[in-house]
């Protein structure tokens, strides 16, 4: 297939204006194609030849003008359009299109519970192609008017109101300009909650077999969306831009969610079966408000082409996490966002595949490159830094300038030098310089205190270790008087804020030196901390006494990086977490360190032999959190201390009668999740089989079912297992793409490193076949999920370094693979330094 460059893109936006798609899809015609009938009207500026986009299982008919072409010049997706005249055209184009089966184009689904069927479509990048021909690319903007024929009883859903007109027709009310990766269609039987706001009609939806679920949630749903829909009215001059707001939650989504104008669609693991945390929730109305921020930055003002994607993402990102905070009653999501998401920007960072938040555009030089940057950095660091800029410029002048920019780019397309100038229009700092020392440089620098103590004052000088500006608060903490060990041992004395570099040590600072110096205190910046001697030492002995959670966040991280970089061993991490996770009060905190211990230290970093020690000392930790909760005071904690103690369990005594008897003593009762999370470590351990398998399958038919049985059956400890879960991912291809990778899940389990060792040297071939033949959302699976993550040693590291030779290596495998072996040699030195 051939990929669109920006050299192309830009020399067909000379060329063409694209100013209508008329769209009739016909939804009717059976489970493996839908007819998509298409016509395009556009101007050409001058006389020449350019090329219209599709990938259709079979195009019936084209023409131009009226002028019938011939199908057979279709090559691979692209169909030229030669000697075109300067003026008005009219393209006409009908076609069959192949449903999918792995969340790209128009994908398919039948709901194993009810067996009713729904498709929906995510046209992110290049998948526009597999629903309906289209100048595909985000600066050809245009109107899209589309018909849908659905099966009776259906509802379709798109970016404008649908009324249906009977017989199963549905239209859709014109959009105004949008680029064509944003058009989208979800059909079906939905559930649907509706509702009015602001003058706007709001619906949510999911499929049938989960409306019980939707309905016990949808009060927090829609409040959430309202607040934060008021909230940016308040942030932003420009109003909503489109005609409704709805909110479709779909079946085998790959992404989190996509912000398609008046129809975001999120995956429907948001629409919760089974008991979750307060966090989780977080995370969720999280999601909401970055995709309801994408209505402004991303579908009101577009990229111009994909070297810009963290204008979107980063935005988002950062309106997200503060919106929420805002203006809802999730106050702390910047913790979360410190413990969980500014690690995945830290780790993308430091690997070979790095790159500047803002890539040169030479670096996108066309649309499978620009794919594998949806990553930590795109996200995680680009919000970082957007954190950053508004400590630095404040709030009022940062709004000023997003709100220029959205005035002047309106329905268009703005570029990085369009951003930077707006906001440079609001302020007298220079923003320019910001963005370039922010935006165009890799990597994480690291700021490392050195306190002194003289004469009744302290002094501190930070060392820098990186090129970067930074604005940061510093904390200093001592002892509380008559304080015991344990929460609030220690009282914040004073927080400042000083800028990095700095010529002259911070002076004149009264009293003694704190007992507690914290660099990047409330968490800002982006950078990694260290802390000085006296200050390790009091975080040994008194980390859970740290009275803020943000501040705990940052500590917790310093911990995780300097495991990561071989200054602190594995070992002394998960003693202090034994030590103070059990004083822990917040969620997010207590579920990020949980994690990183358990996959990991416990997984990754500790020699096989040292496993058994680490999953004891989790499973200690995570009964005192249990005894901790007998009192129902906190379900939330209590319900992650339940999680982790089943994937620690190296017994299966205690989980095997919690399944028996459907509970926790004390609680929580066993919903799914919990059932099929302790049935897949008792797989692992082999104390479960088929027959209890195919059971609990009959007990839970549902989607998510279906997954925990593949998880399962790919987890049990014997060959003919291993055989059929690998026969299953690399050679039948049948697998959707969440079963795909619930399988990959099941099959590589630490304790099974000798039953899967052959397994290890065919990986790297058989995914490189996979990849080529499933394409990129297959390919994204295989290297995450199917790689053999707990094989660490030097062969393992060996083979993947040969297989990056591969020149047959598609890119988004590719790009996983050097990640994935970049973090398997940072686990050996973490090894071979401890």
């Amino acid at each position: 297939m051939s990929v669109l460059t920006r050299d192309e893109a830009q020399t067909r936006a000379q060329f063409l204006d694209v100013h209508r798609y008329t769209i009739d899809l016909d939804l009717t015609g059976g489970e493996e194609t839908f007819d998509s009938r298409t016509v395009i009207q556009f101007t050409a500026a001058a006389a020449g030849d350019t090329f219209v986009e599709l990938k259709p299982a079979t195009l019936h008919s084209i023409s131009l003008d009226g002028q019938p072409l011939d199908p057979a010049d279709l090559t691979e997706n692209r169909f030229p359009l030669t000697a075109l005249t300067a003026g008005a055209h009219e393209l006409r184009i009908d076609a069959a299109m192949r449903y999918s089966r792995t969340g790209e184009g128009m994908h398919r689904f039948t709901d194993p519970t009810d067996s009713e069927t729904y498709v929906y479509t995510q046209l992110f990048m290049e998948d526009v192609q597999r629903v309906f021909a289209a100048f595909d690319q985000p600066d050809l903007k245009s109107v899209f008017e589309l018909t849908v024929t659905a099966p009776e009883g259906w509802t379709v859903l798109g970016n404008g109101i649908a009324e249906h007109r009977g017989d199963g027709r549905w239209t859709l009310a014109a959009t105004p300009l949008i680029s064509t990766y944003l058009v989208a269609v979800a059909a079906g039987p939905w559930h649907s909650v509706t509702t009015e706001h602001a003058g706007l009609p709001f619906g949510i939806h999911c499929r049938r077999s989960l409306a019980p679920y939707l309905d016990s949630d949808a009060d927090e749903i829609l409040d959430i969306t309202r607040a934060c829909f008021d909230r940016f009215h308040e942030k932003f001059d420009e109003p909503y831009p489109f005609d409704s707001y709805d909110q479709a939650f779909v079946p085998e989504f790959n992404a989190g969610a996509m912000e398609n104008p008046g129809l975001v669609t999120f995956r429907d693991e948001f629409i919760y079966r089974s008991a979750v945390t307060d966090t989780e929730r977080q995370t969720r109305g999280m999601v909401i408000a970055h995709e309801m921020a994408h209505m402004w930055f991303g579908d009101l003002v577009t990229l111009a082409w994909w070297d810009d994607i963290w204008l979107n993402e980063s935005f988002a990102e950062y309106m997200g996490y503060q919106t929420l905070a805002e203006a809802t009653r999730f106050t702390d999501t910047w913790v979360d966002f410190g413990v969980a998401r500014k690690g995945w920007g830290y780790d993308a960072d430091q690997r070979p595949s790095t790159h500047p938040v803002a890539p040169d555009p030479a670096a996108v030089p066309d649309t499978a490159s620009a794919m594998l940057n949806f990553d930590g950095i795109s996200y995680a660091k680009g919000a970082s830094a957007l954190r950053q800029l508004v400590a630095w410029l404040g709030e009022k002048d940062f709004l000023a300038g997003i709100n220029t920019h959205f005035a002047r780019h309106k329905f268009a397309n703005a570029t990085l030098a369009d951003f930077i100038d707006n906001l440079a229009s609001a302020t007298d700092r220079d923003v320019h310089a910001w963005a370039d020392a922010w935006l165009r440089t890799t990597g994480v620098d690291t700021l490392t205190p050195r306190v002194e103590e003289s004469d009744g004052m302290w002094s501190l000088t930070v060392d820098h270790d990186g090129t970067r500006p930074h604005r940061i608060a510093v904390g200093a903490y001592d002892h509380a008087p008559d304080a015991h060990p344990g929460p609030d041992r220690l009282v914040l004395r004073d927080r400042f804020e000083i800028d990095v570099p700095q010529n002259d040590t911070v002076k004149a600072l009264s009293g003694r030196r704190p007992a507690l110096v914290v660099l990047n205190d409330g968490d800002l910046s982006y950078a990694k901390v260290r802390l000085d001697a006296k200050s390790w030492d009091t975080v040994v002995r008194d980390l859970s006494g740290i009275p803020d959670a943000l501040t705990r966040a940052v500590i917790w991280n310093t911990a995780r990086d300097m495991v990561r970089d071989g200054e602190l061993a594995p070992t002394t991490y998960l003693e202090a977490a034994r030590a103070h996770l059990p004083h822990e009060t917040d969620l997010a905190l207590a579920q990020g360190v949980l994690a990183f211990a358990d996959t990991q230290i416990a997984g990754r970093y500790l020699a096989p032999e040292d496993r058994p020690a680490a999953l004891a000392t989790l499973t200690a930790l995570c009964r005192d959190l249990i005894r901790r909760t007998e009192d129902g005071h906190n379900p939330g904690l209590r319900l992650v201390a339940v999680r982790h103690l089943i994937d620690a369990a190296t017994q299966p005594d205690t989980i095997q009668d919690w399944l028996t008897n459907g509970t926790v003593p004390g609680g929580p009762e066993l919903d799914p999740e919990l059932r099929w999370r302790i049935l897949t470590r008792l797989a692992v351990l082999g104390a479960t089989d088929e027959t209890a398998i195919t059971a609990e399958l009959e007990q839970d038919p549902s989607a998510t079912g279906q997954e925990g049985a593949a998880r399962c059956r790919a987890a049990l400890p014997t060959p003919e297992a291993k055989a059929a879960a690998w026969h299953a991912l690399f050679n039948d291809d049948s697998l959707s793409n969440y079963l795909f990778t619930a399988t990959a899940q099941g099959f590589w389990q630490p304790e099974q490193a000798d039953l899967v060792r052959d397994y290890v040297p065919r990986y790297y071939p058989e995914a490189t076949r996979l990849a080529a033949r499933r394409g990129p959302a297959i390919a994204e699976a295989a290297g995450r999920y199917a790689f053999p993550a707990y094989a660490v040693d030097a062969d393992s590291l060996h083979l993947g370094e040969q297989a990056l030779n591969n020149k047959d290596l598609i890119p988004a495998l590719r790009r996983k693979l050097i990640d994935q072996i970049d973090d398997l040699r940072r686990a050996l030195a973490v090894r071979d330094t401890h």
